[in-house]
């Protein structure tokens, strides 16, 4: 593979070897500094087995071979020594001997090992220059290979875990008879081994592993792409430590975190769902079958909150005057990818108080020591799983919090809170146990370059969602935690088949939403056809305004799941900026899911649903994997001639509209003539009437009634009349007035800004301005917009928005709109 991004290709290239060796823990030990917005420190990897999918590679995935599969030449350089620090010299930033989980490490074995000033070697390693001489002698030795993009690494060394006492009882390693680091490697076998029931003291011993001292560097090199390590005399991946320490830091521009600052203008730091993933916030294997539990131990100053995917809600521990120490941890194994961490000064909302106010109770979880089990096995690789805690089963609602700015405490009061418990039932009563345990929700920053977005654990929801009416809110929230199911306990082996995530999640969002509604059937079918028809509509706009090459949704094709010999491979368009801004997965997959659900019949469908859940819960899958499944669990004779071959051809590797979800353009038209959209079909002629009378209105005359219209009818009404050629000022301030768009949610905003733009309506022109300054998640279409008329005010009202929220903005948006400005 060529590690040396083409400027003319886009797509991200994942160089893990992980079919040689498998990462099977993390345990992260990091300083938040916020002055110079770089985070420091050191992860341990524990490694096992190359991962089970490797026999899978073909040949035209060879043409991806990795340097590290070939023979790979370490640069000589002179040597980088890195100098053990004394007390006078050891950072206070820098205190890597604190654990939240034991701390009964072999401190002292530590401090005299590890803790270096790092600041010698940082300008040769980020210039990926060779730290130490390579020693090779013409051997060939094994390879390890990280994904790894926009850091320092300081220094990588194999940990001594045999020097940590008392774990030989965990470990079947004959001490006295193996070599030592034989006897490394068996240990770390063990430990990686050990049962999920005894995950606590698995964890416990991973933290002290973390702490013991070092027992030789090992060689590396880095690139654009990768962390390339090597172990003089380690000739085969079994051969390799599997045991090391990584020490590094992150650089300000790095792309896998945002440094900027919150609503209340006080910095913070937090991931946001970058095209590169985690790899410039840590060392890992990016591929998404590199399954791994974690652990995180951060340190920051006292007045910041570090939020982060993990399963205990994590309390802060006082260190040294102004600093606190959190601790997270994951037990279920997930991609790297997923691993997400937010700090800053925000608060935990708590609901507002009153002696009427009624209690929710929620059913928490019974302690970790029942161990209830369903007749039925799942079919993971084994870990604490809560589909099979029958205390779980029944949970509805999930523990949660809610964290945001101080200035946005009342509208996530008013907005988010009372919605959480309904939305979280909801999801519960339509596909069963919650494959979380808890759930925090933070919303972010304005620079969040997208509505929402889930992690384990963890939701981040943009500001925009606070906005105007619950509607908004309650449906994305409805999105997000769909993605606990599909996206996060259930993950698409391919990241190209995005639509197992994102169509899924579009499609359950309007099921939980009317569920949590508590809406009768027939107003649930009404609200459903009505966001059916709305998708519709952008659907055929994004199909019309996209390449063909990026509609299909398993662009691999035949390929799809394939990997090189090594485990390294690309994901197609990974890293084109446009396709953050596409929602070809989303609607596409949704529009696949919904003929799926109406052919088959709703009842079928979902009841297949909670069994698919259960069967894949905690693994990955192609898309075939549901498919077959799907058709397999419907007699032959009812499946109406559907074969798992013909919806791959004509739903996933064509592009444009299938022929099956034509029907669909005729149902939109159908729609607007009866149910919910049928009154915005009476609403708009209404409006259409009006623009075309006469400015002064004859004497008598009754003014033109307006009915009460829901956010999505509203939606739908400007939609249409953006199909107007012209509306007058005078209509357009009646429309204005009538519905109070600059009161609603961001949605019905945003379409409001392109009438006004469309019709160079300039009175509500602050309106646009404040939409991109605020609304930064949905505002990237409307500077095209603005620059497309060639009106000389618009444009210049683009240029001045992006001089004020560039600095900011998500460096993917910016790219985009910088490319329509300039």
């Amino acid at each position: 593979m060529d590690t040396k991004l083409d400027p003319a290709r886009d797509d991200l290239p994942l160089m893990a070897n992980t079919s040689h060796m498998l990462v099977k823990h993390y345990v992260l030990d990091l300083d938040v500094d916020s002055e110079s917005r770089v985070i420091e420190g050191t992860i341990v990897l524990f490694f096992g087995d190359g991962n089970r999918f490797k026999t899978q590679a073909v040949s035209s995935q060879d043409t991806i071979q990795m340097e590290s599969e070939k023979d790979y030449t370490f640069r000589t350089t002179e040597p980088c020594h890195v100098p053990k620090m004394d007390a006078s010299t050891f950072s206070p930033q820098m205190g890597y001997n604190e654990c939240a989980v034991c701390g009964k490490g072999d401190q002292d074995a530590f401090d005299n090992d590890g803790n270096h000033d790092n600041r010698e070697c940082d300008s040769e390693i980020s210039s990926s220059k060779y730290c130490c001489d390579t020693g090779n002698h013409g051997r060939e030795d094994f390879l390890l290979v990280l994904d790894c993009c926009d850091l320092s690494v300081l220094k990588v060394e194999e940990v001594d875990v045999a020097a940590v006492p008392g774990l030989e009882r965990f470990t079947k390693a004959p001490k006295l008879a193996a070599t030592p680091e034989k006897l490394r490697r068996d240990i770390v076998r063990d430990l990686v081994a050990l049962p999920a029931d005894a995950w606590r003291e698995q964890f416990d011993w991973y933290a002290r592993c973390s702490q013991a001292p070092g027992c030789g560097e090992l060689f590396f090199d880095t690139d654009s792409w990768s962390l390339r390590i090597r172990r003089t005399g380690a000739q085969t991946a079994a051969d390799f430590p599997h045991a090391i320490r990584i020490w590094y830091k992150t650089k300000p521009e790095g792309q896998s975190v945002t440094w900027t600052s919150d609503q209340d203008g006080r910095p913070c730091v937090y991931t946001m769902g970058s095209p590169i993933n985690n790899r410039a916030l840590f060392p890992c294997q990016e591929p998404p079958v590199a399954m791994s539990t974690w652990q995180a131990t951060v340190r920051a100053a006292a007045s910041f909150v570090v939020l982060m995917s993990g399963e205990n809600s994590a309390k802060p521990t006082p260190l040294r005057e102004g600093w606190m120490s959190w601790h997270y941890y994951v037990t279920m194994p997930m991609p790297a990818s997923t691993f997400t961490i937010a700090v800053g000064s925000w608060i935990e909302v708590k609901p507002k108080t009153s002696p009427s106010d009624e209690l929710v109770i929620e059913h928490p979880l019974l302690p970790a020591k029942a161990d209830f089990r369903y007749a039925e096995t799942c079919s993971h690789v084994e870990y604490p799983c809560r589909f099979q805690d029958a205390s779980a089963a029944t949970q509805e609602i999930i523990p949660h919090r809610v964290f945001a700015p101080l200035c946005l405490e009342g509208a996530c009061q008013e907005a988010l809170l009372c919605l959480v418990p309904p939305c979280l039932s909801a999801a519960h009563s339509v596909l069963g146990t919650h494959p979380f345990s808890r759930l925090d929700i933070l919303i972010v920053p304005a620079n969040f370059p997208s509505l929402g977005m889930a992690s384990p654990h963890i939701i981040f929801l943009s500001q925009s969602t606070l906005t105007g009416m619950s509607h908004l809110c309650g449906t994305r929230l409805c999105h997000e935690i769909a993605h606990a199911w599909f996206g996060l306990a259930i993950g698409a082996r391919d990241w190209t088949e995005e639509w197992l995530s994102e169509g899924f999640a579009t499609h359950l969002e309007d099921v939980f939403w009317a569920e949590a509604q508590q809406l009768p059937p027939h107003e649930a079918l009404e609200q459903q056809e009505l966001r059916a028809c709305l998708r519709w509509h952008r659907l055929q706009d994004e199909l019309r305004n996209s390449p063909e090459e990026m509609q299909m949704l398993r662009p691999n094709k035949e390929d799809t799941g394939h990997v090189s010999s090594s485990g390294a491979s690309v994901v197609k368009h990974g890293l084109n900026p446009e396709k953050g801004f596409m929602q070809v997965h989303y609607l596409k997959g949704y529009f696949l899911l919904r003929f799926l659900a109406r052919t088959l019949g709703k009842e079928t469908y979902f009841s297949f649903l909670r069994k698919f859940v259960h069967l894949f819960h905690g693994q990955l899958i192609l898309s075939q994997d549901f498919l077959q499944m799907l058709l397999e669990s419907i007699p032959e004779d009812k499946r109406l001639g559907l074969t798992v071959e013909n919806i791959i051809c004509d739903w996933l590797e064509c592009s444009g509209i299938p022929k099956q979800a034509l029907r669909e353009e005729q149902e939109a038209e159908d729609c607007k003539r009866s149910g919910l959209a049928g009154r915005v079909g009476s609403e708009v002629a209404k409006w259409i009437r009006l623009n075309r009378r006469p400015r002064k209105r004859k004497r008598g005359k009754p003014e033109a009634a307006f009915e009460k219209l829901s956010p999505d009818q509203i939606v739908l009404l400007l939609e249409c009349l953006l199909e107007q050629k012209a509306l007058s000022p005078q209509t357009l301030q009646r429309l204005q007035q009538t519905y109070r768009l600059q009161e609603q949610d961001a949605e019905v905003r945003h379409r409001w800004c392109e009438l006004v733009i469309k019709h160079k309506y300039t009175r509500a022109y602050e309106q646009v301005t404040r939409f991109l300054q605020e609304d930064q998640a949905m505002g990237v279409y409307l500077y095209g917009e603005l620059m497309v008329g060639e009106d000389a005010r618009q444009q210049q009202l683009a240029h001045r928005c992006f001089e004020l929220v560039k600095e900011h903005m998500d460096r993917a948006s910016a790219q985009v709109v910088s490319e329509m400005l300039f």
